[in-house]
């Protein structure tokens, strides 16, 4: 079994295109996952370069380099977060995000955190901060649910507290947000950038 990791796969249309492409080409996946593709066999150089530009073309690369995997891993470890609390009936508990991440990847969450500050110029933090703040975005911008519905089922103490980091990240409110008609989101794998 070989598993390529793949960077900018952030969402289920991107799994499948990733999918697409690479039958398009020949190359079977066993399963096609955020971030990964898993191949019965290694791609022949040929097949490698073909799937390397059609990737390319779309967004998408292969991630050779260890540290960077971890990176790529770690972001859509993140995007899987906010994408499960999104869909979580709500609770009023959130699980440790450090303790998650620490566990998911098998690694102290401090090198984790400090591998990331180093490639990326931002705290993980800070960009799962950011995260949820673009899925509040969304959520303004198609008005379907009320801020105190956002604030639970992202993990806020408060709406106060969800509104003070929306305000300093977009410089709007959310209400002076949702009232806008342009509403300023981007796309996930650009977010930290």
């Amino acid at each position: 079994m070989t598993q390529l990791s793949i960077k900018n796969m952030v969402c289920n249309r991107c799994i499948y295109m990733v999918n697409r492409l690479f039958t398009e080409t020949g190359l079977k996946p066993q399963s096609v996952k955020l971030g990964e593709v898993e191949l019965a066999n290694p791609p022949n150089k040929p097949q490698l370069e073909t799937i390397q530009q059609k990737l390319k073309e779309f967004g998408f690369e292969i991630l050779s380099d260890q540290k960077t995997r971890i990176i790529e891993r770690i972001k859509t470890l993140i995007i899987k977060h906010i994408q499960q609390l999104e869909n979580a009936d709500n609770t009023g508990k959130h699980p440790v995000f450090s303790e998650l991440l620490a566990s998911a990847l098998h690694r102290e969450y401090s090198a984790l955190s400090k591998l990331f500050s180093e490639a990326e110029g931002i705290t993980i933090e800070k960009y799962l901060i950011q995260q949820k703040i673009e899925k509040v975005k969304e959520w303004l911008a198609y008005d379907e649910q009320s801020l105190g519905e956002m604030a639970d089922k992202l993990g806020y103490s408060s709406v106060a507290h969800l509104s003070a980091q929306f305000k300093k990240i977009t410089g709007f409110t959310p209400s002076a947000f949702r009232k806008q008609k342009d509403h300023h989101r981007r796309p996930l794998d650009e977010i930290g950038k």
